[in-house]
């Protein structure tokens, strides 16, 4: 919802809205988002075939699919793996056994969440849940996040 610029000049009406909108954000906390921080099945999903050899390229890409498969239709989600955010070290990869634990941070419904997911490589499937994470402050951002954000850009 965008907050036409001179709304946010008059400052009692900035703070009604601003509680109103946070109002609002609470009771709409997805049900869905909710329903997914707690454990439950999930695959990696990998086109056009889940193999072995797609799981790795997808590591190797440090992006992954992880659906949920108890929902409806299934919720699927990419995961972008950050350094740090997963583990491959419980795994063979070569010979397609062990677990490997992944996580990454995306916006799902509007609700900045962790995505955490324990793979069988096997089986190419496993548990995943989500983690509800504290929404940023413009003043935590990083400040090349908050120059591209802005559209400039620092390295001309």
């Amino acid at each position: 919802m965008q907050i036409p610029p001179a709304v946010l000049r008059r400052p009692a009406q900035s703070i009604v809205i601003e509680r109103l909108l946070r109002s609002q954000k609470e009771q709409v906390m997805n049900e869905l988002v909710q329903r997914l921080t707690k454990e439950q099945p999930v695959i990696v999903s990998l086109r056009p075939e889940p193999t072995l050899a797609a799981f790795k390229a997808a590591l190797d890409r440090k992006y992954v699919h992880v659906k949920f498969t108890e929902t409806r239709g299934g919720t699927e989600l990419g995961l972008r793996l950050e350094p740090g955010s997963y583990d491959l070290s419980g795994a063979d990869l070569e010979q397609g056994t062990g677990q490997v634990t992944l996580s990454g941070v995306l916006t799902l419904d509007y609700v900045r969440v962790r995505c955490h997911a324990k793979i069988d490589v096997a089986s190419l499937a496993g548990t995943g849940w989500l983690e509800i994470l504290p929404e940023e402050k413009a003043e935590e951002k990083p400040a090349e996040e908050a120059a591209a954000a802005a559209g400039g850009d620092e390295a001309h």
